[in-house]
């Protein structure tokens, strides 16, 4: 995204932001030290770096009139050691995903995010990664960190449209390359179909919204171990697009 790309989204998120802010005053000079400190620091734990991620993505939600519902939960593996793969609408969809997801995940996000101050604190206390997507090399070492990570246990998120859609509720292509991270860990694979993500800051707006995050059924490594990453991404499309069809009219009408 260009600088002046960037300047108008965040210029649509100001109002929701500032709420957000707003509420919070007394208590964001404790959460900003922490952050600051936490983003740099090898030592505070990946519960506890997470602990204060949910504490800020609660806050966030709570003070800024979204409210967040969570279907299918039971489907998230009870092991770690997984990808969760959802449909992109904009910045709230990782807030939301933080706010439903109890165990710590790290997000594989854009470099361009790198730029955005505080952001860039956030994924760095995630312990997520910045994706370089014009640099082919950058990208497959990320990937290959990505895969790593999950087989030590870790969890992540990738967003397989690369970049946030900008059409509501409508999908992008879902890039296949995105998908080798899965099959390198031989991770199970969770999609997650968000709904209405893109209300809470791209709508300049402050009204009360409804977000939803439906956690799909894994697929696990056994079920997609003999497909190209390409019939992996049209797979996970699908059962995304079908989960967002069936749901996308239950609030907000």
């Amino acid at each position: 995204m260009s600088k002046t790309g960037t300047l108008s989204k965040m210029s649509k998120m100001m109002k929701r932001l500032s709420l957000m802010l707003l509420r919070n005053f007394f208590i964001l000079p404790y959460l900003f030290i922490l952050l600051m400190r936490y983003a740099k620091s090898e030592k505070v734990s990946e519960e506890k770096k997470y602990s204060l991620i949910r504490q800020i993505g609660y806050r966030g939600c709570n003070s800024g009139n979204i409210t967040v519902h969570g279907y299918g939960l039971e489907n998230l593996p009870k092991k770690s050691g997984y990808i969760m793969y959802p449909n992109h609408q904009g910045l709230f969809d990782v807030m939301g995903l933080v706010y439903l997801h109890k165990a710590p995940f790290g997000v594989v996000i854009k470099k361009e995010a790198y730029d955005i101050f505080c952001l860039r604190q956030l994924v760095q206390t995630m312990g997520g990664l910045f994706m370089d997507r014009e640099d082919v090399k950058q990208g497959l070492q990320i990937i290959n960190e990505t895969a790593k990570e999950v087989k030590e246990g870790r969890n992540f998120v990738i967003f397989p449209e690369g970049t946030r859609s900008k059409n509501g509720n409508q999908l992008g292509d879902f890039k296949s390359g995105s998908f080798k991270a899965a099959t390198k860990a031989k991770c199970p694979i969770v999609p997650v179909a968000i709904i209405d993500s893109y209300l809470p800051f791209d709508t300049n707006s402050i009204k009360q919204v409804d977000v939803q995050f439906h956690f799909l059924p894994p697929i696990p490594y056994e079920e997609y171990a003999g497909m190209k990453t390409a019939e992996i991404a049209i797979t996970v499309k699908d059962r995304i697009e079908k989960v967002i069809k069936e749901n996308e009219h239950n609030f907000n009408q």
